[in-house]
């Protein structure tokens, strides 16, 4: 049974940074104003929601999985107190960091009516730390981390994420096209 848990540990991790991953690109393109081809661009937020959902149910599972495992050692505190655990504490509590952040985009995500647009926003920017924590933490603590193939699924996500990041910031994104015009007149 420990070994089950332990796969899909594994498992569920990856497959929570790829949705994540996903969603992050997702985000970047809604914030564009742009539809991709054959969606608009209500359907990319609905995609980026329902990735991001997804990608939270997989983190669950696999903090849950990782819990009741008795090999992993993790405690129920460590998943939410950072650097406490005993097997690859700093490791360990870089994926409780990133946990803890994507807690607060959860969480203010669910409350946005009543919380409002600039704290859910600001809440929101958290993804960009959250992101590179939780790939950081894959490498160093995960039991493939180092592997090949492993190394090559995090160079692909992280193309995927530097790209759509330096799109955002460059002038063929729309807001900041439209943002330069309107300084230029």
């Amino acid at each position: 049974m420990s070994e089950a848990l332990w796969a899909f540990g594994r498992v569920s991790g990856a497959m929570s940074l790829l949705f994540f991953t996903a969603s992050v690109v997702l985000g970047i393109i809604t914030r564009s104003g742009r539809p991709l081809p054959g969606l608009p661009r209500f359907s990319i937020s609905l995609i980026h929601r329902n990735i991001a959902i997804l990608a939270s149910v997989f983190l669950v599972l696999h903090v849950v999985t990782l819990i009741l495992d008795p090999f992993a050692h993790l405690r129920i505190i460590d998943t939410f107190v950072p650097f406490l655990g005993s097997f690859k504490p700093f490791w360990q509590g870089l994926g409780t960091v990133a946990f803890d952040l994507i807690l607060a985009i959860v969480i203010t995500s669910l409350f946005r009516r009543w919380l409002g647009a600039r704290l859910f926003t600001a809440v929101h920017w958290f993804t960009y730390a959250m992101w590179p924590i939780a790939v950081v933490h894959s490498i160093g603590n995960g039991t493939n981390g180092t592997n090949k193939w492993f190394l090559l699924f995090v160079v692909i996500c992280g193309v995927s994420v530097v790209s759509a990041s330096i799109w955002r910031v460059s002038g063929r994104f729309l807001e900041v096209a439209e943002a330069r015009a309107g300084r230029a007149r």
